[in-house]
């Protein structure tokens, strides 16, 4: 193998690096490379100041770029959830009948949400409710008189009932979830107004995932799949 001349191959190297300087000036590495040579040739008592001001601007693009990306991959985060909201609240007002609706709400609209499960609670005016109201699947949750705010307290000790609460669990209240509690390890509770004269009601939305649902997080999509179901279980509703 012959390799090539290092002597002619070093002015043709020189020439078009000045007729492109963005060749070295574009690469970090070779920046920082000629950097250091020629604090290399001064010795260690000279300190270039171009070289440290390059450092700094150097991190700081690094950190710039790097927090670009995460706007970027927040953005579309965003625009993924809204996609799926929008999709799922299309899925929701498909059944023509309630027993339609509860039965889309744990299947094909959870499924659209991406969720372990849907619950839709509602609250009985007794202390022993019926709880065989729906035979066509387990997705309302009848509790007794007083469950609906135990259920919103998730075992916290605290009065004030936020109609939104994002939380992780280490396991769903069977009472709601039924066989897929076990499953559960974060929810949404938002609370229902199902009109007057009628007991509060929930919709408690379950994940297999621990960050799925968590303090801090956006809840402006999720109230508005909300009101969408709020609506539809109230022209049901006598």
């Amino acid at each position: 193998m012959t390799l090539p001349d290092t002597d002619s191959a070093a002015p043709a190297l020189r020439d078009r690096l000045i007729s492109d300087p963005e060749l070295v000036l574009g690469d970090p590495d070779i920046l920082r490379a000629l950097v250091g040579a020629e604090e290399t040739a001064r010795g260690d008592n000279i300190r270039d100041m171009r070289a440290l001001a390059m450092g700094r601007m150097e991190s700081r693009l690094a950190v710039l770029e790097q927090q670009h990306q995460s706007v970027i991959a927040a953005a579309y985060y965003n625009v993924s959830t809204t996609s799926q909201v929008h999709r799922a609240i299309l899925t929701l007002l498909a059944p023509m009948d309630f027993d339609g609706f509860l039965q889309n709400l744990d299947t094909h609209v959870a499924d659209c949400l991406r969720i372990r499960a849907i619950r839709l609670v509602m609250e009985a005016q007794t202390s022993d409710p019926d709880t065989v109201l729906n035979p066509i699947s387990g997705t309302l949750s009848v509790l007794p008189a007083g469950g609906v705010a135990l259920v919103q307290a998730g075992g916290s000790t605290s009065s004030r009932r936020y109609p939104v609460i994002l939380r992780r669990v280490g396991s769903g209240a069977p009472r709601v979830y039924g066989t897929a509690a076990a499953d559960i390890r974060s929810e949404a509770v938002v609370q229902l107004d199902l009109g007057e004269d009628r007991a509060p009601g929930l919709l408690v939305l379950g994940a297999d995932d621990a960050d799925h649902f968590a303090p801090g997080q956006a809840t402006d999509l999720l109230e508005l799949f909300a009101r969408v179901c709020e609506r539809m279980v109230r022209s049901w509703l006598p």
